[in-house]
């Protein structure tokens, strides 16, 4: 485990008052949450860090959730010309000892064709698909969108 980097996701990833987390077997999920989609909006993000806590690598094959019609791993990509893009990912390999974030401005789980709207407070059941540890139940709760940006996350632990 390293425990700067863990420590450092811990940081910009929740601030203290609204953090929760997980941690079965060697996976470790800190503040799972989704950013409130705008109000009317079709589409949303949720993100999480999973820090691999165990002494082999597992891979994150998928998302379920009933919220969407459809659930995705993406990152963002900025091309030669600055514009940022949307690229699925088929899988995250998370070694032992690795911290990875799905976190705003970077990597995200995409919900496409909301099933319903989503209020801040919501708690919000999701399924993380993985190659060795199976299928993981994770509560997601619905942040203020702007929550975690890191001006506000950082305002938000003085």
């Amino acid at each position: 485990m390293k425990p700067f980097a863990l420590a450092l996701a811990l940081l910009f990833a929740a601030p203290a008052a609204l953090a929760h987390d997980l941690i079965v077997g060697g996976l470790h999920f800190v503040h799972p949450f989704i950013a409130a989609p705008i109000p009317g909006s079709m589409s949303g993000a949720a993100y999480v860090v999973i820090a691999n806590e165990g002494s082999q690598a597992d891979t994150l094959l998928g998302v379920e959730t009933d919220i969407a019609m459809m659930s995705m791993l993406h990152t963002t990509m900025f091309g030669t010309d600055g514009v940022a893009r949307m690229v699925e990912l088929p899988q995250m390999i998370i070694e032992p000892g690795d911290v990875f974030g799905f976190e705003p401005g970077a990597a995200h789980i995409m919900l496409m064709m909301l099933t319903r709207q989503l209020a801040v407070g919501d708690v919000v059941p999701f399924t993380l698909v993985f190659e060795n540890a199976g299928r993981i139940e994770v509560e997601f709760v619905v942040d203020p969108a702007d929550l975690h940006e890191p001006a506000a996350a950082m305002e938000h632990m003085h």
